[in-house]
């Protein structure tokens, strides 16, 4: 499979440069957008990200220090070089501490052009050189999610502590596992655990391991996952719910790289790199006593905030095509689609679930159809297996009214009279009731055996 080539955005109102530079940049491998103005490159970033942005800082309209800012706004971590034919050592300076990556005068070398180009996707690209393979999992088009994904990279160079925090369902573990492959540790072991799935005396001999007859049942040494994950990624999802005993050890871990087994007398030596998650405030946990200050700042050397996945919308039918496709190719139904209007009651739910909940509602769908098309009305009856869609007030108003004019007509065996004094109606409007939902009194009447 052919290596996509670096992208990289374009922007100036000179014509005959951008057209010049385009040619440059592309004879040279590089994938170029050539746009003449910074609202189109903002547009441009909208629907795709580039790994570095080149932009003339005087063009009508926002100059490039105004889209530089805007840039720096969605996505920090890509760099932006700066081309002007009226730099000046004071405006090189100030762009350079706001973040610019380079501030380039014209004329210049063709040479020292393609050497900061290749500077700056040095610190835009992972190690690895495949840009697509350590992101594969996470599925996006959205720029916030973009923008979390060039920090990630960014970050996963270094070996930093990383923190990941997110509502459940957001994809905290993906986000992990695709630092761990864009980070030099990627052929070492990826090992994740839950701290709060396991109980206290547990965690510890899962974490750090335990000798011989340390306690009852310690028939034998075992290795803990410190020990097992060496020159690898550690990933401690739900470290917030983490035992205040077991926050004390961890963080002599990290401090100290050494692990001391229960019951062991020695340390070990370990090289591992920590990254955690949690749903939970940690912030408000340190102000209740529940969570160590110091741990906290050592384990979040870096944030990542992961959005929830009704920040994100534009990602609902790009996921939803993608678990589709999932479950038709494992229930051997190729010719499996999605009605529009089912993708649009996909696109305006709630999601509390957020990605996991998504990936559940499309699973349901695909295994209740009877049809090569999935209906509006089996999404909807898959969201609300789920409680996660707030249905429209006509259409929980009507649903209501048809359960509530089925029961009645059970309880009074059809008898039209007896149910609209229950409802409080006279019988020409009982009767109006049934008729808008198609109801019919003697479907509702017991039929009594005759005994001849």
């Amino acid at each position: 499979m052919s290596q996509e080539p670096p992208a990289i955005l374009l922007v100036d109102d000179d014509r005959d440069l951008l057209h010049l530079l385009s040619m440059r940049l592309t004879a040279a491998g590089y994938g170029v957008t050539a746009v003449e103005s910074a609202d189109a490159a903002l547009a441009s970033l909208a629907v795709r990200r580039p790994q570095l942005v080149i932009t003339d800082l005087r063009m009508h309209g926002m100059d490039g220090l105004g889209l530089f800012d805007a840039i720096h706004r969605q996505a920090p971590s890509l760099p932006v070089v700066i081309l002007t034919a009226h730099g000046t050592i004071p405006d090189a300076v100030a762009a350079t501490r706001r973040g610019v990556f380079s501030f380039l005068t014209k004329p210049f070398e063709p040479k020292v052009l393609l050497e900061t180009v290749a500077d700056a996707l040095r610190l835009s690209t992972a190690p690895s050189g495949d840009r697509a393979h350590w992101r594969s999992e996470i599925i996006t088009r959205a720029a916030t999610m973009e923008a979390l994904l060039g920090q990630a990279q960014r970050v996963a160079v270094s070996d930093a502590s990383v923190c990941i925090f997110g509502a459940s369902g957001t994809g905290k573990e993906l986000l992990a596992r695709a630092i761990h492959r864009a980070s030099r540790r990627a052929s070492a072991p990826f090992i994740a655990v839950n701290c709060g799935a396991i109980p206290e005396g547990l965690l510890e001999s899962e974490l750090f391991g335990h000798k011989k007859g340390a306690f009852t049942g310690a028939v034998q040494d075992r290795r803990g996952l410190f020990q097992a994950c060496e020159g690898g990624t550690l990933f401690l999802d739900e470290v917030g719910d983490m035992p205040p005993a077991l926050q004390v050890k961890l963080l002599r871990t990290i401090e100290d790289r050494v692990v001391r087994p229960v019951g062991a007398n020695d340390a070990v030596a370990v090289d591992v790199r920590i990254v955690s998650a949690t749903h939970r405030n940690l912030e408000e946990r340190i102000a209740n006593g529940e969570f160590r200050e110091d741990l906290y700042y050592r384990l979040n050397v870096v944030k990542l905030q992961i959005p929830a996945l009704e920040q994100r919308r534009e990602d609902v039918p790009l996921l939803a095509g993608h678990f589709l496709a999932r479950f038709a190719e494992r229930y051997d139904r190729p010719r499996l689609g999605m009605s529009p209007e089912a993708m649009e009651v996909l696109v305006s739910a709630a999601w509390p679930g957020n990605v996991r909940q998504l990936l559940n509602v499309v699973e349901r769908a695909v295994a209740l159809t009877a049809t090569d098309v999935i209906p509006a009305s089996l999404v909807r009856q898959a969201l609300d297996a789920g409680a996660g869609s707030l249905t429209p007030l006509d259409e929980a108003r009507r649903a209501f009214e048809r359960e509530y004019l089925v029961r009645i007509l059970k309880i009074t065996t059809g008898n039209v009279t007896q149910a609209a004094r229950l409802a409080g109606r006279n019988r020409t409007e009982f009767y109006r009731l049934l008729e808008r939902h198609a109801l019919e009194p003697a479907m509702f009447k017991v039929k009594v055996a005759v005994e001849s």
